[in-house]
């Protein structure tokens, strides 16, 4: 079974070339002709989300389908259930609003041609992804459904967080320190007048993750709230703060040993994440939290996702900054994607800068993919540090290091710089 929606309700993201347009049109060009560029790059968009039973070469077998109906994807979501099910969503071009009944109808005619082909039985027949992940349609319902194990220990009552005090405020939610069972917890709470169905996905999404994930250097998991309107995540709570804060709030500099084990901290945090088929995709220094003893933790999983066995994804997801060229573009990426991302971070470590500051971040995204452009390593830098920096960024996924080559080469430097990863980090 499918569901189809004229206008997208995942939510697509805009491309380069209409950032660019935006940019241009701040910077005061004429109005009249940007809205003709505008105009001319507008093309009707639906999304289709496909709910069936997981397998082998799923995600690229729907990408084929998509394709041989005339269907061009500018993105697609993949989400794995531990019970064996798979949603995928994409957001496609190239059929006209109008035309949405006939593109309904030509796509039964592929899934029934891949039944017949296939030979596939009742139990591997398409089902409802209401049933699957019932906050893809349902928004109205008494909570938020996470795909399940059969597992709830994890749900909190509200009644027993106690709140104190607002640590931060963004756009979409407020993070507060609190107590859960005597417990020091950081509460994240979505603002209710903004949870519609995609922010209740990516909720979902990112409690799915969190409670199967057990290591030292990822945020623990406490627990979640999925009842509206007070929806809410709750994790152990981070008494040092984030690594950006330290760096460009503070202005506190890591020393060389410390640095080294700070990267092996998010290295191993990171090399556990991609083990288990997780791609963080907003890998960067606001999202790495320290406790009282210098520990670095990755934290926040809002746009994470599950890796599909045979999956690769497409979407502008993460900060421009930290961003790998590949995602920029809306080009197919995998774990790769993160490491460039840790390789930027490690020069934001090295530098106390951050990245690109002179530079917007569309600036940064147009020059990173069309230019090639890095940060400038300083010429003082370690050796293998410069060169474990130049690696981690290459453009070509398929030559950076996997996490665990990562960690190898910091170990090695680490036996050179010495161990004072004791959390004294300013000189």
């Amino acid at each position: 079974m499918f569901s189809i929606h004229p206008p997208p309700a995942f939510g697509s993201s805009t491309n380069l070339e209409a950032l660019a347009l935006e940019a241009s049109k701040s910077q005061g060009q004429d109005q009249d002709s940007t809205s003709d560029n505008v105009r001319s790059l507008y093309r009707p968009m639906h999304e289709i989300t496909f709910s069936t039973i997981d397998k082998p070469k799923l995600l690229s077998e729907l990408t084929c389908l998509l394709g041989e109906i005339g269907l061009n994807i500018q993105e697609a979501h993949a989400f794995s259930t531990n019970d064996g099910y798979s949603l995928d969503v994409f957001v496609v071009v190239g059929w006209h609003a109008e035309e949405t009944e006939d593109l309904i109808e030509e796509l039964k005619k592929e899934i029934n041609k891949i039944e017949e082909t296939q030979a596939w039985s009742t139990s591997h027949s398409w089902s409802s992804p209401v049933e699957n992940m019932q906050i893809v349609e349902n928004s109205t319902a008494d909570h938020v459904a996470i795909p399940t194990d059969g597992a709830s220990e994890w749900e909190i009552d509200i009644k027993l967080l106690n709140f104190g005090n607002k640590v931060a405020s963004g756009s979409y939610g407020d993070l507060y320190r609190g107590t859960y069972c005597s417990q020091d917890v950081a509460i994240k709470v979505l603002k209710p007048e903004r949870v519609n169905v995609d922010m209740q996905r990516e909720f979902a999404q990112e409690v799915y993750i969190m409670r199967k994930v057990r290591h030292k250097n990822v945020v623990q998991f406490i627990g979640a709230c999925t009842k509206p309107p007070r929806l809410c995540i709750v994790t152990e709570f981070m008494s040092g703060g984030s690594v950006y804060d330290y760096l460009h709030k503070h202005k506190g500099i890591f020393k060389l040993p410390a640095l080294v084990g700070v990267a092996m901290d998010v290295s191993k945090g990171m090399s556990y994440l991609h083990q288990n088929n997780i791609i963080h995709r907003d890998l960067k220094t606001a999202n790495l939290l320290m406790d009282e003893n210098g520990m670095v933790k990755v934290a926040d999983f809002g746009v994470a996702r599950v890796k599909v066995q045979s999956g690769v994804m497409t979407a502008e997801t993460g900060t421009y900054r930290w961003m790998a060229p590949e995602v920029i573009e809306h080009k197919p990426y995998d774990h790769k994607a993160d490491v460039f991302s840790f390789g930027i971070l490690l020069w934001e470590l090295l530098t106390g800068k951050i990245p690109y500051e002179y530079l917007t971040p569309l600036q940064a995204a147009v020059g990173v993919v069309q230019k090639g452009l890095r940060p400038t390593i300083p010429k003082n830098a370690h050796a293998k540090l410069a060169e474990l920096l130049q690696k981690c960024w290459q453009q070509d996924p398929a030559e950076r290091p996997d996490f665990s080559e990562i960690l190898e080469a910091l170990k090695k430097i680490a036996e050179e710089v010495g161990d004072e990863h004791d959390g004294k980090h300013k000189d």
